[in-house]
């Protein structure tokens, strides 16, 4: 809201925005979608995700859509091509997927050691098939194991990552959506229980208390999606405003995490670190 009130937006007065949410609940976004069209807003931005972007265009009749953090927009359908969207869906790709080796480097760095990764996931996002075949080249590069463990509910947290420490995984990527962001404080909980090092998407769960993350800067995704938006208002059609993504990631450490659950982040991963939480 805050680059719509930089652009001349004020709530009330000269724009309406009408908010909901799935709370990490994907099976209500088909739901959401509709009913919010059925109010023929001018715009309709679906929230992070695959799901959300592909209810939301599913909904559309007509409405112009704007989506934010997508993975693989083209891969998953959204869009036709990234400079040419096509039909009335535009939006931010954050290339999540193209990240995991990034991710997964940075756990062999934390565990040098170790040569088995277990990679925490909800089956039921498009994203995670996208991004744990990502994983799967970077791990066969690196010569280690991935073992996948399938979280759909809050309570699946814990004991998914109870089994994959007891099959000797000597750390975590943890793949975002809307659902493991929703429950990034349990999940940074268990992890540090555990005592198993763990990489995350978003700065989000970083300061929630996972480990590290890796990735694209949400806050400015929404920042630019809000230029996108008012770009639609003024006349434009998303069919003719290319879908971007990020050109710089940002690296967040916890190091109160880290010293808490003694684990050692070696100077290499410190001095790239664009924030340190001590």
């Amino acid at each position: 809201m805050r680059r719509l009130n930089e652009l001349g937006y004020v709530d009330g007065h000269n724009l309406r925005l009408v908010y909901r949410s799935a709370e990490g609940r994907p099976e209500l976004l088909s739901g959401i979608a509709s009913d919010l069209i059925r109010m023929r807003p001018d715009v309709l931005v679906a929230g992070f995700g695959t799901v959300a972007a592909k209810s939301a265009k599913a909904a559309a009749d007509g409405v112009p859509v704007v989506f934010m953090a997508v993975g693989d927009p083209v891969g998953t359908g959204i869009v036709e091509s990234l400079s040419r969207p096509g039909g009335n869906v535009t939006g931010l790709s954050d290339l999540a997927a193209q990240l995991q080796g990034n991710r997964l480097q940075l756990l062999r760095e934390i565990v040098p050691a170790a040569s088995l990764f277990a990679v925490v996931l909800n089956p039921g996002t498009p994203y995670a098939a996208l991004a744990y075949k990502e994983l799967e080249a970077a791990a066969h590069v690196a010569k280690v194991e991935l073992r996948a463990f399938e979280v759909r509910s809050p309570e699946e947290i814990a004991p998914q990552l109870e089994a994959s420490k007891a099959a000797g995984a000597g750390g975590l990527a943890i793949l975002e959506d809307p659902f493991t962001f929703s429950q990034r404080t349990e999940i940074a909980a268990v992890a540090s229980r555990l005592r198993l090092p763990a990489v995350y998407g978003y700065r989000e769960f970083a300061e929630a208390g996972g480990l590290m993350s890796y990735g694209t800067d949400h806050g400015a995704q929404w920042r630019r999606g809000a230029e996108i938006v008012d770009l639609i208002l003024k006349g434009a059609k998303p069919a003719d405003i290319p879908v971007e993504q990020p050109t710089q990631f940002e690296l967040v450490v916890n190091l109160k995490t880290a010293k808490a659950s003694n684990f050692t982040v070696p100077p290499t991963i410190l001095i790239r670190a664009d924030k340190i939480i001590e």
